[in-house]
């Protein structure tokens, strides 16, 4: 596996980036939480391999919650983008003076609640339904998700940093 590295994004990432959420969102704009994001507005962190390469991204906020991931994807599978990008992350929130870093996934998203769980995150709430409410924003949200799950809920996860070794 390439080595990854993590940095702040920059102008010329712009293009890698709009193609990231054209495939992973079906552009930048993404409701999660009631709530609408341009992803080309938030900060985010650019991952890349020992060739430069373009890896994956995670686009972010900070507010007295915590660091929200709003948007995290890799270019591929397994490349061990999506952890370095979650340390990053971890980083950030500290530097920021959040203590907590917390994201929503759906219900069908199956890879990802493994993917975060191993990695020290928990489910801290359901909210049924929120993926419905979301369609009235985002009308191209499908109403079958990953494995032909139907596509309903969110589930909040959670980590607070200072006892995040406490698994």
């Amino acid at each position: 596996m390439a080595s990854i590295r993590v940095r702040q994004a920059r102008d010329d990432d712009r293009d890698a980036l709009t193609a990231l959420h054209e495939r992973e969102w079906g552009g930048p704009i993404v409701v999660v939480h009631d709530t609408r994001y341009d992803l080309r507005d938030l900060p985010a962190l650019v991952a890349v391999d020992d060739s430069g390469g373009f890896a994956g991204a995670l686009a972010y906020r900070v507010d007295a919650d915590g660091l929200e991931v709003v948007s995290l994807a890799a270019s591929a599978p397994g490349n061990g983008a999506g952890t370095a990008l979650l340390a990053a992350a971890d980083e950030a929130a500290r530097a920021a003076g959040a203590d907590r870093i917390w994201l929503v996934t759906t219900n069908d998203n199956l890879g990802a609640l493994r993917f975060y769980q191993r990695r020290g995150l928990r489910i801290v709430a359901v909210d049924a339904g929120a993926v419905d409410r979301a369609r009235a924003v985002k009308p191209t949200i499908p109403q079958i998700g990953a494995d032909g799950i139907p596509l309903h809920d969110e589930l909040r996860l959670a980590r607070h940093l200072r006892v995040a070794d406490q698994r």
